[in-house]
């Protein structure tokens, strides 16, 4: 009886424990797919592979370095897609030399190429009101900020046919 009983408690023992190890693989698992979600500079730095600065990587775009905040120095950089996602720790306004602002949200993305940070989300600028960036690209000395006003109107005023009337300029 004694030996069913040790063969009982043994396979007992041994199943709870393989949960238990399942479950700290799953738990490890889980804790991968959310540290590459929001912060796989954190692996890459486990893995050896050190970031360089955000200035840094800006101005082998050709883009200005200091186009984020000083506080945005962690960031992700898919090279094969071009992706980047700039983390900044809190929504913030910036005011630039030349009294122009830009607002930017916790995350901005986009494309980045050479000399251009296309489709972008998460920045905008003060035209008036502020207006979604778009696209920020340089050449030479000038940096263009593209943005862009959605108005919306009723479809139905847009249905009949209309004259123009000519103007002078565009």
């Amino acid at each position: 009886m004694d030996q069913v009983l040790n063969k009982v408690g043994s396979y007992w023992f041994s199943r709870k424990a393989n949960k238990e190890i399942d479950s700290v693989g799953e738990d490890l698992s889980s804790l991968s797919n959310s540290i590459q979600g929001g912060a796989s500079w954190l692996v890459n730095k486990f893995k050896g592979k050190m970031q360089k600065p955000l200035p840094e990587l800006l101005k082998e775009y050709d883009l200005p370095a200091g186009l984020f905040p000083r506080d945005a120095t962690n960031y992700e950089f898919n090279e094969e897609t071009k992706r980047l996602t700039v983390f900044i720790p809190s929504v913030c306004e910036v005011g630039y030399r030349d009294s122009s602002v830009l607002r930017f949200f916790t995350s901005v993305s986009g494309y980045l190429e050479k000399g251009k940070l296309a489709d972008v989300e998460g920045m905008k600028t003060k035209v008036i009101i502020w207006a979604k960036v778009t696209c920020v690209s340089a050449e030479g000395s000038k940096v263009h900020f593209t943005t862009g006003v959605k108005k919306t109107r009723s479809r139905d005023a847009y249905e009949v046919l209309r004259d123009g009337i000519p103007v002078d300029k565009f």
